[in-house]
């Protein structure tokens, strides 16, 4: 994962290929960014589709009213829903749509964004000026651009859990395996040697000559 200065500023999205790590704008466009994390920070975007993704163009997701694989899931109706939250302002800016840009959806009001977003695949420039861009993808979009394409996907991929990385706890340090201590070899005591007591020969009686 590329360095991150700013964790409260950071999503992290698991998705089945992998983590993909979004840079927020927050200077850019602050009330897209607040909204953003508040959905992340209440789980509403756990187990959202992506419902709409068109090779070389972007994948789109975030509607948690229709598009909780988990909760209530309709993929007919997957794209027109919103969260209950209010509709947000634009918040245009001179950013480009790059490559790994996330960009706001919404529908022909300018100020209808809500609670869907899209990743873009390639330099989408003729959406400049017309949807509020508000982050970017600094890991893992080798990840999103594995994402099941279709409109809708015939099987469509969700994003498992979207988190602001400031709220994760660092993974605990397991401990150190103890490796065993050595065993000194046990000196040997030598072996007393017992002296084997020698018996007397027995003296055979001499002849006695005639």
């Amino acid at each position: 994962m590329s360095d991150i200065n700013d964790p409260e500023n950071t999503i992290i999205i698991e998705l089945k290929d992998g983590t993909v790590a979004i840079e927020l704008l927050a200077k850019i466009a602050p009330k897209h960014v607040a909204r953003m994390k508040e959905l992340a920070r209440s789980g509403q975007y756990d187990n959202v589709a992506f419902h709409r993704v068109i090779e070389g163009f972007m994948a789109q997701t975030g509607d948690v009213q229709h598009g909780d694989m988990e909760d209530g899931f309709n993929l007919r109706m997957a794209g027109t829903g919103a969260s209950s939250l209010p509709d947000l302002p634009a918040e245009f800016s001179k950013l480009p749509h790059d490559r790994g840009t996330i960009g706001a959806a919404r529908s022909q009001n300018p100020d209808s964004a809500n609670s869907q977003f899209f990743i873009n695949f390639g330099e989408n420039h003729f959406l400049n000026g017309q949807y509020t861009v508000y982050g970017r993808v600094i890991s893992g979009m080798e990840h999103v651009d594995a994402i099941m394409k279709g409109e809708p996907p015939a099987a469509p991929d969700r994003m498992i859990s979207v988190k602001v990385l400031a709220d994760q706890k660092p993974a605990a340090k397991k401990p150190a395996a103890k490796k065993p201590a050595a065993k000194k070899p046990v000196a040997k005591k030598p072996v007393a040697k017992k002296l084997a007591t020698k018996k007397p020969a027995t003296k055979k009686p001499a002849a006695k000559k005639k």
